[in-house]
């Protein structure tokens, strides 16, 4: 085999450096922490809070009931899902094609649990020297104890991750109680230690794995990119060439042909994913900014102008004129807008209650005292936060007769309804082997709340 094969098989099995980011800090850095402590606050408070009684959030399966603050949504809101994940997808193709991978950096789940575990790092084991240090030492009482203590950390951060996942999915009470009496379901406990194994793995040891190999927004981005799109970028044009230079002697470094960059690899340092952003734009990079921060302190220290690694375009980078309003985010804000309104709409006009009619699949019909009768199964669902008194109407066929066993149904908020019914009516009067009827559903408590729905009523060949 030749030597460059050799290479290429080496480059593509190697084995997985560790990377140590160096603490930074400045105005992104300042942002980073805050989404991370207000993402982290909603995702561990929101199970605790109650509305009405019940979780602002909870998706209720095994009841097919999702409640998201002051409203229920059930599978026959469909629609309104589509509606969200369509918007989504338009609020991520929006700010990408605006500036860059701000979810990747800022708000992806990956990069906050990660910048966790990373601080947790940082205090127990120090510096990014000193835990360079301490991997490089031989083992110890003192050694092995900052390990176990780091992943004693981690292990209970993911455990109580995993535990507040599931209880957007189990109610917060239920599952407290479950936990502390060590009475949790077989599901329960399977997907709790399924999310904690997965939150150690991969913000403890995956990490930039999961950005770089796992994710696939890395690989479709540039589809979303272009020339105006704003990116983290180091200015080759003021930067170049490189080379190192003491901080207390002011030379005129530009006439020994130096640009701005001393060579200092702090920008190497403090990247997550372990890249240089000196060597362009790559797909690896996950805009989190922090080669910003650090290129900034450093201009500072040598007393030069900040930028020299900056949020810019590729057409201020090539000396062109950029544009922030061009056709492709007008377009995605347009649909954006479009959506968010569709879904608004929806949710204003959707009626809180609904009506699934099933045939009885015994029997097609049945003749009875000389008519012909139908038997239905009606499932009434009532959306609303209260109680509702309901009466029903059928019509369609001429002296149709329904028989139900009450003159009224009282629906609970938030329950379905089965009522068995009959409906009779005379052979003569039926148009075919199948004839549309209606059953009409009024709320008897609230003037104008009614849902109408078509039904077959099925008889003989006439």
């Amino acid at each position: 085999m030749s030597s460059a094969s050799n290479k290429t098989e080496q480059s593509l099995y190697a084995k997985r450096e560790k990377i140590y980011p160096r603490e930074v800090h400045g105005r992104f850095a300042f942002l980073r922490t805050l989404s991370v402590i207000i993402l982290l606050g909603l995702f561990f408070i929101l199970p605790w809070i109650e509305m009405a009684g019940r979780q602002v959030i909870l998706f209720d399966l095994p009841a097919r009931k999702f409640h998201v603050f002051w409203l229920t949504f059930w599978p026959q809101d469909f629609l309104l899902l589509a509606f969200l994940l369509i918007l989504a997808a338009f609020t991520l193709f929006f700010f990408t094609a605006l500036a860059g991978r701000l979810w990747c950096g800022y708000a992806c789940p990956q990069t906050v649990w990660t910048d966790v575990y990373l601080w947790i790092e940082r205090k127990v084991e120090g510096s990014r020297i000193k835990q360079i240090r301490l991997d490089k030492a031989d083992w110890s009482l003192n050694k092995i104890l900052r390990k176990l203590l780091k992943h004693f950390i981690w292990l209970l951060i993911a455990g109580a991750t995993a535990v507040t996942y599931v209880s957007y999915f189990t109610s917060e009470k239920a599952l407290s109680h479950g936990l502390f009496s060590f009475q949790l379901g077989g599901w329960e406990l399977f997907w709790i230690g399924f999310f904690t194994l997965a939150t150690y793995i991969n913000a403890g040891f995956m990490r930039e794995q999961v950005c770089k190999y796992m994710c696939p927004y890395a690989r479709f981005q540039s589809a979303m990119f272009d020339n105006d799109t704003l990116i983290i970028s180091y200015d080759e044009k003021r930067g170049e060439p490189r080379g190192s230079r003491r901080s207390d002697v002011h030379t005129d470094y530009k006439k020994e042909g130096l640009g701005d960059c001393i060579n200092c690899t702090m920008c190497v340092q403090v990247c997550p994913t372990g890249i240089d952003i000196r060597d362009g734009l790559q797909y690896e990079c996950i805009g989190c900014s922090a080669c910003i921060d650090v290129c900034d302190d450093v201009m500072d220290k040598m007393s030069y102008p900040k930028g020299l690694i900056r949020y810019t375009t590729q057409h201020a980078v090539d000396g062109k004129p950029s544009k922030i309003l061009r056709p492709r985010i007008v377009i995605y804000f347009v649909l954006l807008v479009l959506f968010s309104s569709l879904f608004i709409y929806s949710v204003s006009q959707r009626n809180i209650i609904d009506l699934d009619i099933i045939r009885d699949r015994n029997q097609l019909y049945r003749e009875t005292s000389g008519l012909i009768e139908n038997i239905y199964t009606l499932k009434l669902i009532n959306k609303d936060s209260r109680n509702h008194e309901f009466n029903i109407n059928v019509d369609g066929i001429e002296d149709l007769i329904l028989l139900i066993d009450r003159d009224s149904i009282s629906v609970e908020s938030g329950t379905v309804y089965d009522l068995p019914v009959r409906v009779r009516a005379k052979e003569e009067d039926l148009v075919g082997r199948s004839t549309v009827i209606h059953f009409t559903i009024s709320a008897m408590d609230q003037t104008g709340l009614s849902i109408k729905q078509e039904a077959k009523f099925l008889g003989p060949n006439p």
